[in-house]
């Protein structure tokens, strides 16, 4: 069965408890609940990861960039929290193992701080999913469902 990497940085292990007014109520192991439910839907297995070490996800994008060239993944959905914002090392990392990846925030970022407007990762993601809370993960997935099915069939 091919899978799909759910990856979350920094501080979203704080979910349910940080800041309910920006990020709601709901926590990350509700947020792995979904994304693997989704994921079942379409025929996928997720495998939901979080750190707040940039190093680590620079590792687990390239671990997914590799699955998906071997055929055993369709990508990868991305919340990077604010590493998005800094990290060069990130956006690197997706160009340079030709990872296809959607990038997902759960608040709409560009209703907040204007340092919060400029991402390092959309240029290279193959999407883009903001404000729609922890829902946004279900509509990554099924878009990049639909991004990886429309490659296989051009491909």
């Amino acid at each position: 069965m091919a899978s799909v990497m759910i990856l979350n940085g920094p501080n979203l292990n704080l979910l349910g408890t940080r800041e309910p007014g920006i990020y709601g109520a709901a926590t990350l192991q509700d947020v792995a609940d979904l994304c693997k439910q989704t994921a079942a839907g379409l025929g996928l297995e997720a495998d939901c990861r979080q750190s707040n070490h940039e190093g680590v996800l620079v590792d687990w994008i390239q671990e997914a960039g590799a699955l998906q060239r071997d055929g055993r993944s369709i990508g990868a959905v991305l919340n990077a929290g604010a590493y998005t914002h800094t990290s060069v090392a990130l956006h690197d990392a997706i160009t340079g193992s030709g990872l296809r990846l959607v990038e997902v925030h759960i608040s709409n970022v560009h209703a907040r701080e204007p340092f919060r407007h400029h991402s390092y990762l959309s240029p290279a993601a193959a999407g883009i999913v903001v404000g729609f809370g922890t829902e946004g993960y279900r509509l990554a997935i099924q878009g990049l469902h639909r991004l990886a099915e429309a490659a296989r069939l051009d491909g």
